[in-house]
């Protein structure tokens, strides 16, 4: 988003963080849509009570169950599915319970035998709850919570799983006519565990794990009808394990390393004004505090100050308690909006953005294998600036949206990797990574028909996101210094989604999604060297893999609209991926008879049809 990788999107479900926001290699969202009420993503003006990520905000809420009777919803289908329940419990307190899961593992089973694949299995379930408590009129209490786990293996071997937790409890109190609080409180925990069992004698479980508990005080006050001023308090605790690596199984020769454990505490002070200036001109202004506090026990190096960190430049080992280091800034946000017409008016926001946790991977979306790494002594936290500009329309009787929106943003401190980095385990990881400056530019196009019987989207982004290393210890920086692509620096990304309803029974829906392949540095030659052979390699990012392209398709089929019914249902036929479009989830190399050799593994790599019955009570 807006030129950010996946770890620099904050995601917020009920207040708390989720780190892994997919299932089954991203085929389908961990939120379950019959309990979600609203979400809001903030990317271009970004309020001053959130931080914490450089590029954007996603924060999605749960919404309040039934407050008059018992209703439930189900869908059954064919890959997954859904079963929520919600109601009263006395006169002042509702709930709402859902849960999903899925039984996919019958489209491994379809997978060619050479595939490798055949064998593999991959299923996931997520369950939430909520209830709401009103005290009185003034008083709201919200108590959520959510667990997700996946888990896939590609053959009997090599298994992964993940998980996701997050409980919070929120308190909606109304001071007056013109002050609300909201005071939350909550914990958020994600960990994975990797197994490899082919070879008894190197079996092994490799696993991370991250908990992290929180605080927020939010107020809302309104001095005056043209001011709504926004304050409170963030408040983060971090308590991080970087790695298990750990032998499995009794014949296992693998020696147990388990990497000490980080602690920290994130803080922040923030406030912002909502300012109608005029009736058509408006301006939102604030500023946010953020301190990070490294915290103890924890031993840590000490390196020649004006060379890059590596084993052979340390000076000192320190072993310290307490507050270990401590990083701190200021973020500041404006933004402003004109109406130029009753149905014309133009935006723009500036942004300054704080990061305090890194993801260490060697992929671009979100992988079951991915650590966080906290800053700390050695590594500084990331900083982006971002400007941002738009111009916003309503066409045909507010039939269709229009909205052009152009960007620039500057990163500095982003972790960029050496050659050969090791990212797991790695008990140093200061000495792999290099801090990096980048930059991202794009504009957006998007055309929107919210109703009548053809409704829908189109959007279109051109969009560069981009590297340089110029700290002059570095003796040979990637591409010779020049500016190079991130590895997800995708140029072009096209999406449409249309929706038709033939009659109030019948309708279809098309969705197609297309971008450029993401970058990739190929081996392009071998040479032999003191008696060794070695492979040379491209430029950094010089290659790219196919462009990404899928479509699925669906048709749905609603009984009866009679609303003296007990239940009401809806059975949807579909397609997923319905050109078969065998897309690049990863590349790989493979020596074979001499030769190095490159493949790209495609998962569902063909349609997959599935049927799926809703049903409302």
């Amino acid at each position: 988003m807006r030129g950010g990788s996946t770890d620099q999107n904050l995601i917020l479900f009920n207040e708390g963080t989720i780190y892994n926001p997919t299932h089954l290699f991203g085929f389908f969202s961990a939120f379950n849509p019959d309990v979600v009420s609203e979400m809001e993503l903030y990317k271009s003006s970004i309020p001053s009570k959130y931080g914490g990520r450089i590029s954007s905000v996603l924060d999605i809420n749960t919404r309040e169950g039934n407050k008059e009777k018992l209703t439930g919803s189900a869908s059954i289908g064919l890959l997954t599915s859904r079963l929520s329940f919600e109601g009263p419990v006395g006169k002042r307190t509702n709930f709402l319970l859902g849960g999903c899961t899925t039984y996919s593992d019958w489209i491994l089973k379809r997978l060619p035998e050479k595939s490798g694949y055949k064998n593999g299995k991959a299923g996931f379930y997520d369950l939430n709850a909520a209830v709401n408590h009103r005290f009185g009129e003034r008083d709201l209490l919200t108590v959520n919570g959510y667990f997700s786990h996946d888990r896939f293996s590609f053959n009997e071997y090599d298994k992964y799983a993940y998980q996701n937790t997050n409980a919070s409890a929120k308190w909606r109190h109304i001071f007056g006519p013109e002050t609300v609080g909201n005071f939350s409180a909550g914990y958020d925990h994600y960990d994975y565990t990797t197994t490899e069992s082919e070879q008894e004698e190197w079996a092994y479980d490799l696993s991370f794990r991250i908990n992290q508990y929180f605080t927020k005080a939010d107020f809302t006050w309104k001095p005056h009808t043209a001011h709504e001023i926004s304050f409170g308090y963030n408040g983060t605790f971090y308590d991080l394990m970087p790695g298990k690596y750990l032998p499995h199984g009794e014949n296992s020769l693998i020696v147990p390393d388990i990497m000490q454990k980080e602690k920290a505490m994130e803080s922040a002070l923030y406030i912002g004004d909502n300012w109608d200036v005029t009736d058509k001109f408006s301006v939102n202004a604030g500023i946010r505090y953020s301190l990070f506090n490294v915290l103890g026990p924890r031993t840590y190096n000490l390196y020649v100050p004006d060379e890059l960190p590596s084993l052979e430049t340390v000076t000192e080992e320190v072993s310290g308690s307490g507050v270990l280091k401590t990083w701190q800034g200021a973020e500041y946000r404006l933004s402003a909006r004109y109406e130029i017409l009753d149905n014309l008016s133009v935006k723009a926001g500036f942004n300054t953005m704080r990061q305090y946790i890194h993801k260490l991977s060697n992929t671009t979306i979100m992988s079951p294998t991915d650590t966080w790494k906290l800053s700390d002594v050695n590594i500084r936290p990331q900083t982006g600036n971002q400007i941002a500009a738009g111009i916003y329309s309503n066409l045909m009787n507010n039939n269709l949206e229009l909205s052009p929106e152009g960007y620039y943003k500057t990163m500095n401190n982003y972790l960029d990797y050496r050659s050969g980095a090791e990212l797991a385990m790695n008990h140093h990881i200061e000495t792999d990574v290099l801090e990096t400056k980048g930059r991202a530019y794009g504009v957006e196009f998007m055309i929107k028909k919210p109703g009548g019987k053809l409704n829908g989207w189109v959007s279109y982004t051109y969009s560069r996101t981009q590297l340089r290393q110029k700290d002059l210890r570095i003796a040979e920086p990637v591409n010779g210094g020049d500016w190079y692509p991130a590895d997800y620096d995708k140029p072009h990304e096209l999406k449409f989604v249309g929706n038709y309803k033939f009659t109030r029974r019948y309708s279809a829906s098309l969705n197609c999604d297309y971008s450029t392949g993401r970058p990739v540095t190929l081996p392009v030659s071998k040479y032999w060297y003191n008696g060794s052979q070695y492979v040379y390699y491209s430029k950094r990012n010089q290659y790219r893999i196919p462009d990404f392209f899928r479509m699925d398709f669906a048709f749905n089929i609603e009984p009866s609209h009679h609303l003296t019914l007990l239940t009401h249902s809806m059975i949807s036929f579909g397609v997923y991926n319905l050109t078969g479009r065998k897309n690049a989830y990863s590349v790989y190399y493979v020596s074979e008879n001499g030769y190095l050799k490159g493949y790209k593994m495609a998962i569902f790599g063909m349609p997959i049809p599935y049927v799926s019955y809703n049903i409302k009570f």
